[in-house]
């Protein structure tokens, strides 16, 4: 009976939606069709012949495998460097901390000035030590990279929070024994603290990979998934199937698979780190 009140938030805002989504999957419900039509598979079998999902789903998968682990790695680098007793602390934790606070439409229009040509920030800095300019946001070859420096920049200071909390539930006296016996710090590092931040590990690359396929403010702000679909990722493809096309069928279905990625990850990063972690 305590657990009501939030068994029915929970029915009504996830298990709900989600049911009602892949029911709808099985749906032709665009605008030829005022009334949804049972369909069956056809909209799995046409999202399989449609060359621009699986040139989202590449995307996608080169934009987690860009940020999720030079995020996770430049939190545990930063929460290392500010987890250390010194003048400054404080003010480092607050700037590595503070691209978090920002809202993405406020950091998309941000880093939209620093890329954009000619009188961008970073078209400036290249022209007056390289001599030369690229459009970022233009060329198919760099945008995907554009996007995944401004996304690390943006969350690798969310991640660090919890990274700074696992560095301090770690016992002193290990730090103690270590040094009393001489270990370098490169050693004391390997051997102890990322061993004992594990469980640390395992939550921020869930949420990691989770948000590498559910951002999509920016790709409004900044590219609309051009040029060519060159940035376009899962979810804004799910958003213009459904509000730019009207094709909630397809929208259903592409949420379907979104959804089976995000579980597949999951599962893979529990059965894969779950039992090398220890708990301390």
């Amino acid at each position: 009976m305590l657990l009501a009140p939030s068994l029915v938030f929970l029915f009504l805002f996830t298990f709900y939606p989600i049911a009602k989504t892949i029911r709808l999957s099985f749906y032709q419900a665009d605008l030829a069709t005022p009334v949804p039509i049972f369909n069956g598979l056809d909209n799995y079998r046409h999202m399989l012949d449609d060359m621009v999902f699986w040139q989202v789903m590449s995307n996608n998968m080169w934009f987690a495998i860009g940020t999720v682990p030079t995020s996770i790695l430049l939190a545990i680098l930063m929460a290392v460097f500010t987890n250390k007793v010194m003048r400054g602390t404080s003010l480092a934790r607050t700037a590595f901390f503070y691209p978090t606070l920002i809202p993405m439409i406020a950091v998309a229009n941000i880093w939209l000035f620093i890329y954009t040509p000619q009188y961008g920030l970073l078209s400036r800095v290249m022209k007056g030590f390289l001599q030369t300019d690229v459009n970022w946001l233009g060329s198919p070859q760099y945008v995907m990279w554009a996007m995944v420096v401004m996304v690390i920049w943006k969350e690798a200071g969310y991640f660090m929070i919890f990274y700074l909390a696992g560095l301090q539930n770690i016992s002193p006296d290990l730090y103690e024994a270590a040094q009393m016996d001489g270990v370098g710090r490169w050693t004391v590092f390997r051997k102890i603290t990322f061993p004992l931040l594990m469980p640390t590990t395992l939550f921020v690359s869930i949420v990691a990979l989770t948000n590498s396929f559910k951002l999509v403010d920016h790709l409004l702000i900044m590219t609309k998934g051009g040029p060519n679909n060159a940035s376009n990722l899962l979810l804004y493809y799910i958003y213009e199937s459904a509000f730019s096309f009207w094709d909630q069928g397809m929208a259903s279905t592409l949420t379907v698979v979104m959804i089976g990625v995000l579980l597949l990850f999951a599962a893979l990063n529990f059965l894969g780190l779950d039992k090398k972690i220890h708990y301390h």
